[in-house]
């Protein structure tokens, strides 16, 4: 792709996805959430088709066909239109797109302010809109009451957390006035999705006519849905042998439970031992020389913002915009609901036990996301749009990788800590198995949760939070060791055509941004 035209295709993506510009750093779209109606998505898509008839008899290179990927993915999207199906694609904009100006910090506190004054006015409209878009008969109950758990904490959020993020009392004054609208509509957003959840007819499942070709035009990963739910069924029965094997016992559930039971004993104290155990993971890559480190890189590790909490029972990272020169990113400690019950709270921290905190740390901050963040942020201007782009394919494959290869320099000390990381390999291949099974028909949610209870080591309240996930996020589950086991590929041919060091492999691989797969091994060995 010329420059001409990676400019003026960004320019159109920028304009028309405002809230994924902000979130990489273009401060000129930080005012605004952008068109939500009908029209211009309508709109979106016939320009998305005139895009891959521009950009195809363009000559071959990475960067254009990461640009295809994306305008092919969407428009195959078009046949399970989300923003007729999922109310989540409206709120989930305005909460993280509220919050992420204030969690970077790249403009001074009253211009942060007065983007967030702008964008708060345009919330009747946008959930106005959503009201006018999404359809019952192809929404879906379950997705529609996941949703509807979090857009009940907006109000919450709008007047009670968000206001924390501004020390001036004046501009926090003249926020919280303009909060007080946005928060109604919140309000009224919760009660109509309350009845599209009775009226709702539609089915979460993608079927494998949609996801393999996701798999194939979208990640390039070159097989289907029956591929990809074989080689999660393999990896599982591979993982289970070792796992039983270093357990000492057929039954490593009731081992691992055992492991469970030395716990921090309270959320904060889960947050500060996760801090303390990424600071010994970014030690390890310093002691080892594993990867290079940019400088002025920080990972701060705090609680999970409170409307997070309602939907995602796990640890989580945002990353600083990759678009500027911050090098900050936010480790998120899977706090509760603060209407969580006693019996929750504990099994929240029993999927944080101790023996699993380490390889958590490695997956969210060293080198994992953090890492892996700071590091793209930290590249030069010369490929923008494989600062914009990212498949979780590559970024939650890239995070599982670090978990391995953080296992080959000694890093989980103890029996317990050695199986909870294979167990989260475990974990990611049952993924593989339940996302494609439910997807493509052959198991119901109940089904799913009962494998995820009998074949993991996750609580109830987890499995169930992870279920409801897979049903609403249908091909982003079996990402992580999908990813993981394509990295170690590209991996051993980099080394076998002595390219250079491991470390050189990791700094080349993971500084081209998170791109499908198929480009990322093309970048890795220099074939761009």
């Amino acid at each position: 792709m010329t420059t001409d035209t990676i400019t003026s295709f960004l320019s159109w993506y920028f304009d028309h996805h405002p809230s994924h510009a902000a979130q990489v750093g273009s401060l000129e779209h930080y005012s605004t959430f952008g068109d939500f109606s009908a029209a211009a998505f309508e709109r979106r898509s016939r320009e998305t088709g005139e895009w891959i008839a521009r950009l195809e008899p363009l000559p071959r290179s990475v960067d254009r066909d990461l640009a295809l990927s994306v305008l092919r993915g969407s428009l195959a999207m078009e046949a399970w239109p989300g923003w007729r199906r999922d109310p989540h694609e409206y709120s989930g904009v305005v909460f993280f797109g509220l919050l992420g100006p204030f969690l970077h910090g790249l403009l001074p506190e009253a211009e942060i302010v007065g983007a967030a004054v702008a964008k708060l006015r345009e919330v009747p409209a946008l959930f106005a809109a959503a009201e006018a878009n999404l359809d019952p008969s192809l929404a879906s109950p379950l997705v529609v009451r996941r949703a509807l758990d979090q857009v009940r904490t907006g109000r919450s959020f709008l007047l009670d957390s968000l206001p924390l993020e501004v020390s001036s009392p004046e501009l926090r004054a003249k926020l919280v006035d303009a909060a007080v609208p946005a928060a109604e509509a919140f309000d009224r957003y919760a009660v109509f999705l309350e009845d599209l959840a009775v009226r709702a007819t539609g089915d979460w499942r993608m079927g494998e006519k949609l996801y393999s070709p996701l798999l194939q035009d979208k990640e390039l990963l070159g097989y289907g849905a029956p591929e990809l739910h074989q080689r999660g069924q393999d990896a599982y029965a591979a993982l289970e042998a070792e796992l039983v094997e270093i357990a000492g016992t057929a039954d490593w559930r009731s081992a691992m439970s055992a492991l469970q039971d030395d716990h921090p004993p309270t959320l904060e104290a889960m947050r500060a031992e996760y801090e303390a155990e990424t600071a010994r993971a970014r030690a390890a890559l310093v002691e080892h020389s594993l990867v290079t480190l940019p400088e002025g890189e920080e990972c701060r590790v705090v609680p999970s913002p409170p409307f997070h909490r309602a939907v995602m029972a796990v640890a989580s990272y945002a990353g600083p915009p990759s678009l500027t020169s911050s090098r900050t990113g936010h480790f998120f400690v899977p706090f509760t609901p603060p209407t969580a019950t006693d019996e929750q709270i504990t099994h929240r921290l029993r999927t944080n036990s101790r023996s699993q905190l380490p390889t958590i740390s490695v997956h969210e901050a060293y080198p994992g996301h953090h890492w892996h963040s700071a590091w793209v942020a930290a590249q030069g201007s010369a490929h923008p749009l494989r600062k914009v782009f990212r498949t979780s394919y590559f970024s939650e494959g890239w995070a599982l990788y670090s978990e391995k290869l953080l296992r080959t320099v000694g890093y989980y000390r103890t029996r317990g800590a050695l199986m909870s990381h294979v167990e989260a390999r475990l974990f990611r291949a049952a993924r593989m198995i339940v996302d494609t099974a439910l997807h493509c028909g052959d198991m119901t949610p109940q089904e799913a949760e009962a494998f995820m209870l009998a074949r993991t080591a996750l609580t109830p309240g987890t499995a169930a939070g992870e279920v409801k996930r897979y049903c609403a996020w249908p091909t982003q589950a079996p990402s992580y060791l999908t990813g993981a086991l394509e990295i170690d590929l590209v991996r051993d041919e980099f080394l076998a055509a002595e390219l250079g060091s491991l470390r050189d492999f990791h700094d080349r691989i993971a500084g081209s941004g998170s791109l499908p797969l198929g480009l990322a091994r093309r970048v890795a060995l220099g074939e761009e």
